[in-house]
């Protein structure tokens, strides 16, 4: 005859197996939500064009060659305008920036002409439109009347 515990009777027993049996079991799964609704297509993005030149004014390429930049053609013949390695690698990807804009002035200030390694001329028509692509805005300390 099988052993029972003293205290505990066979149908005791039997629901405390089957209790035992019930708690080792898995979960149910929760139940099925409905698939949520297909979210509305947005409308199309437009973008606006990054640079509108005006009319008259050409931008040079950005596709510069290995070398310098730029070359000054002032009256004592062309020179090119040497660049720090990190400031050259800034103009060459935006040359609207300021370092690269001081080198191409001060050639102008010598009362030269300031040309791409292609051959194409940084006018001032160019800086104004650089600067109007960067926002930049001169201010005069000594309150003379502004140049144009």
């Amino acid at each position: 005859m099988p052993t029972v515990h003293p205290h505990i009777g066979r149908k005791a027993g039997a629901w405390l197996a089957a209790l035992a049996l019930a708690a080792c079991q898995q979960a149910s799964p929760p139940p099925a939500t409905p698939a949520p609704a297909a979210p509305q297509p947005s409308p199309p993005m437009t973008v606006a064009k990054a640079i509108v030149v005006p009319p008259g004014v050409v931008l040079p390429s950005l596709d510069f060659p290995p070398g310098p930049l730029y070359v000054c053609d002032a009256t004592g013949g062309r020179s090119p305008i040497d660049y720090e390695p990190r400031v050259e690698t800034l103009c060459r990807r935006h040359p609207e920036m300021g370092p690269c804009q001081y080198e191409r002035n001060a050639c102008r200030a010598k009362g030269g002409r300031v040309y791409t390694a292609k051959g194409e001329e940084i006018t001032p028509a160019v800086e104004a439109e650089y600067d109007r692509i960067v926002r930049r805005v001169r201010f005069q300390a000594d309150g003379a009347p502004a140049r144009r």
